[in-house]
């Protein structure tokens, strides 16, 4: 995945209004969330009946800021990698309304940052994460999701990420205070899918990260991971979920696969099959090869497929290994259902581009200086 050539904004003129915007500090991040921020009801707009003409809606920001990487080599992006455009939306994948990078458009329509940062982050489709454990609304705030995707004939993209003991103690640590209380949010989220296509990411690191955790512990959360995939394909068997398959340059794909197997990835019944490189930075090309590898190993039925998170990857990985907002990253390939590859389902946006990991900005808050360096 790569950014296009051309950027219409003329970058050496913008670079001192740039640094002097990044030093009032006013301007640069938008909203306070330390983690992610999920959907309120209150910022979930009905559903219309056609697409709008007159605005881009944009994915909501909420995604894990923190996902383990390794210095290990990753190959470069291959050529026509570097010349895939993002200024091409898929008219399938549906662009949530309400997100941090939408709010700083909205409010900073005189920075010089603001057309690229508009025109080629805040128009794309990405997925909207559900990351705090509020049982009571978590139904309503799904469905207003669905719902709208369904409205004007399009994908939605969600992402429960609740698990306990999420990122072990990490940035992103968090999530609800017991399995069983997450099998219980995981059936009123469930309640909220519809009846629609829709795609939903489980739980971003609950596997690949799993060696945290003892063996019991593990395998409890694999039995609810197995447990969450069958509940949501029965309350809408349109929905397709993937399951966490870590990254090319993490686990080897024997191990991811077992561990995957454990979870349930490895049946229709909860699964369609995996999502990989989400919150990171490896080429399509990698991801691409790894996948494969991983549902080989998995040995399952041949229908499963793999969905990978492009939003960051356009120049790879940092050759020493950097995962916290690592300098010279460049958005990659735009979001889409077609991808031309044999058991690659889809190319999304996971990660919304230009929310931080916590170093060039406060953990999970959109912060305009690192999505500029992305996009431009």
């Amino acid at each position: 995945m790569a950014v296009a050539a051309s950027v219409v904004v003329a970058v050496g003129a913008v670079t001192g209004m740039v640094s002097a915007l990044d030093d009032r500090g006013g301007s640069d991040e938008a909203g306070p969330p330390r983690v992610t921020r999920s959907p309120s009801l209150d910022s979930l707009p009905l559903p219309s009946a056609s697409p709008s003409v007159t605005k881009s809606p944009s994915p909501t920001s909420a995604s894990p800021t923190r996902t383990r990487e390794k210095a290990t080599p990753t190959p470069s992006p291959t050529r026509a990698e570097r010349k895939q455009s993002t200024a091409v939306v898929s008219s399938r994948l549906y662009r949530h309304p309400d997100s941090q990078v939408l709010e700083w458009v909205r409010d900073n329509p005189a920075d010089p940052r603001h057309a690229v940062i508009e025109s080629r982050i805040a128009a794309q489709p990405a997925a909207v994460w559900f990351a705090d454990f509020t049982p009571d609304t978590i139904t309503a705030r799904v469905r207003a999701v669905t719902s709208g995707g369904s409205a004007l004939g399009r994908v939605p993209v969600v992402v429960p990420y609740a698990i306990p003991d999420r990122d072990c103690g990490g940035y992103s640590e968090g999530g609800a205070p017991g399995l069983d209380a997450y099998d219980a949010w995981i059936d009123r989220f469930a309640a909220g899918l519809g009846s629609g296509d829709v795609i939903v990411v489980l739980e971003p690191d609950s596997v690949a990260q799993a060696d945290c955790l003892s063996e019991r512990a593990r395998a409890d959360r694999f039995a609810s991971l197995a447990r969450a995939g069958r509940v949501m394909k029965a309350a809408n068997p349109r929905a397709r979920v993937y399951y966490d398959a870590g990254h090319s340059g993490w686990n080897a794909p024997a191990r991811q696969a077992d561990w995957l197997r454990q979870a349930g990835a490895a049946s229709t019944a909860s699964s369609d099959g995996v999502f990989s490189n989400v919150s990171n930075f490896r080429t399509t090309s990698a991801e691409i090869a790894y996948d494969r590898q991983v549902l080989d190993a998995l040995d399952g039925p041949a229908s499963l497929g793999a969905v990978i998170d492009t939003s960051r990857n356009g120049a790879g990985a940092p050759a020493d290994g950097e995962w916290c907002d690592p300098s010279g990253r460049k958005l990659g390939r735009a979001p889409t259902l077609a991808t031309g590859e044999s058991r690659i389902d889809a190319y999304l946006w996971v990660k919304l581009p230009g929310e931080s990991d916590g170093c060039k900005g406060r953990p999970g808050t959109f912060t305009a200086s690192y999505a500029y360096e992305l996009a431009r």
